[in-house]
């Protein structure tokens, strides 16, 4: 079975100001056929600290994520998503996303059979990329 890459982030919501916008993006990605939500967590802390947390699947009514297809296998444990609610402020909420990047599955096997592995990677902030990108155009 060839698999892509796997990645998980944390997206925090302020004040838990969650609007739907990301879910039309979100069902576009699955719908091409470009990622596979392998979980997906909703991430709630109150003003005193106090966390609670559920599967996308378990409203049915959540803003748009009925139209989302993937799985809420419970892959993300008590302590990921205590991880994750360390880096939101109180009064916040978040979303804890782990996907399958399938656009890349193919080149992540041929990697494997010629017994490569990453050594190291990482995402890097749009506002660093922006920011590089503006610096190399004030230099022209």
């Amino acid at each position: 079975m060839s698999v892509g890459p796997v990645e998980f982030i944390t997206i925090s919501f302020p004040g838990s100001q969650f609007k739907g916008e990301i879910v039309p993006a979100l069902v576009e990605l699955v719908d091409s056929g470009l990622i596979r939500i392998i979980d997906l967590v909703f991430i709630s802390k109150d003003d005193d600290g106090n966390v609670v947390s559920f599967e996308y699947d378990a409203i049915p009514d959540l803003v748009g994520f009925d139209e989302l297809e993937g799985e809420a296998d419970g892959l993300f444990n008590d302590d990921d998503i205590e991880r994750a609610a360390e880096a939101i402020e109180p009064g916040s909420s978040a979303a804890l996303l782990l996907w399958e990047d399938v656009w890349a599955a193919k080149f992540a096997e041929a990697v494997r059979n010629a017994n490569g592995f990453i050594v190291d990677g990482a995402r890097i902030p749009h506002f660093v990329v922006e920011a590089a990108i503006e610096a190399l155009g004030a230099g022209n």
